[in-house]
């Protein structure tokens, strides 16, 4: 290749005969192929079209579009074209490669879908190019599975130490006065979830980072525990940041959903609100007392810490309290509520009947899990559990605490796991 530099000054001349002509023809040329190129554009549509993709529920199907509520709350409509390709994944998969065709009638209200597509001008609006949809169905199932198996594997407790070098998580877990330690493992596919500031709804948890756990957060963990029942290898992890509330109650705003505590845990007066989503449970008389016994460390009464003594009077508070008697078999062979021989109270509690605000009167001990949006505001309760006097009478506050920690995270059904 033979390079020319020309100076400032140089002077160029083309020696080609009708040079002029050409350029002329040229320039009429390149014009011609934009006009196509625009023209074919615009029969396509737009080239650099900003492809969107939203997610959500379907609220309702029309012929040639469905109507969705977004999960950002939005009602958006969703345009279908024959083109569109409309697949069925099962919940839970991260990929396409057990999608299943399906046409647009098979598409039904409560169905979850990712829409993708062109946004139109008005901003609620969108040509699909693409549909993936959950079926309403495959998601109950999905549910259902994921709460029994937080049930069978599932363990919560008081965050005491986190590190992040070996993504290792330290948690205490309580229950009749008995503190146990666990090491929860966390890995590159451990995924990790948080609560919203004053939500108490695990749908409502979103991605957060391993430094996002601090000391006294509380966390439930599921995944494969050990042998021992000293670690867990976790699969999914959600933490939050709670209040611990004891005391007595001295209003009851049934209008208004909520009712005034006057705290002996913390000490001073605090709203307490109840949600749809709170679980309120009562402890049956007599199993009060044995819970009080134990956290007093008492050896009196039917065989206080004699196994067997201790196993049969645990089976008559369960019959009183409409629990079945058989518990479900835990990792590890261990039943579900005694693991290494201690009691479980995280699921005797979860099987007790669940109660209303109607249940509750003035003068009444509560303990209660709240989540709070900040100093001196009301708090929304999590769990509540009455009927704790004795409780409340025998144990310091730190043993109160560990009390609580355990099943600050049931969810609304009565289960002492997340809702997911």
């Amino acid at each position: 290749m033979l390079m020319v530099r020309l100076l400032p000054d140089a002077t160029v001349t083309c020696m080609y005969p009708g040079w002029q002509r050409w350029l002329k023809l040229w320039v009429i040329a390149v014009a011609v192929l934009i006009l196509a190129l625009q023209t074919y554009s615009q029969s396509q549509g737009p080239v650099n079209a900003q492809v969107a993709r939203v997610a959500g529920t379907i609220k309702a199907v029309q012929a040639g579009s469905v109507t969705l509520t977004s999960d950002t709350g939005s009602e958006e409509v969703a345009q279908l074209a024959p083109s569109t390709r409309i697949l069925r994944v099962p919940p839970g998969q991260k990929d396409l490669k057990n999608a299943t065709p399906v046409q647009a009638d098979d598409l039904q209200p409560g169905d979850r879908v990712l829409v993708r597509g062109t946004p139109a001008a008005d901003g609620h609006s969108i040509a699909a190019l693409a549909v993936i949809v959950m079926k309403q169905a495959d998601v109950a199932a999905k549910r259902e599975h994921d709460r029994e198996d937080w049930q069978k594997r599932g363990v919560g407790g008081l965050v005491s130490a986190t590190d992040p070098t070996t993504g290792n998580i330290s948690i205490t877990t309580g229950g009749f006065g008995e503190n146990r330690s666990l090491v929860v493992h966390t890995g590159e596919e451990t995924v990790l979830r948080r609560y919203l500031p004053g939500s108490v709804r695990f749908d409502d948890a979103k991605p957060a980072p391993l430094d996002q756990i601090k000391p006294g957060d509380q966390l439930w963990a599921r995944g494969t525990r050990s042998e021992d029942g000293g670690q867990l290898a976790a699969e999914e992890i959600v933490s939050g940041t709670f209040r611990n509330i004891a005391g007595t109650v001295t209003a009851v705003d049934q209008a208004g959903n909520s009712m005034t505590v006057q705290g002996a845990i913390p000490k001073g007066t605090v709203v307490v609100k109840i949600s749809p989503d709170t679980q309120m449970k009562k402890l049956p008389p007599e199993m009060a007392r044995r819970i009080a016994m134990r956290l007093k460390g008492s050896n009196a009464e039917e065989g206080g810490w004699n196994p067997a003594a201790r196993n049969a009077a645990l089976s008559r508070d369960r019959a009183r309290s409409g629990v079945a008697s058989q518990a479900p078999r835990q990792p590890g062979g261990m039943q579900g509520e005694h693991r290494n021989g201690a009691p479980d109270f995280q699921r005797l509690v979860s099987r007790l009947p669940s109660g209303t605000l109607a249940d509750l009167q003035k003068g009444d001990a509560v303990m209660i899990v709240a989540a709070s949006r900040g100093a001196g505001e009301a708090v929304t309760a999590v769990t509540l559990l009455a009927g704790v006097e004795p409780i409340l009478t025998a144990a310091p506050n730190q043993s109160a605490s560990m009390v609580l920690s355990p099943w600050t995270l049931g969810s609304s059904n009565g289960e002492a796991a997340p809702e997911p």
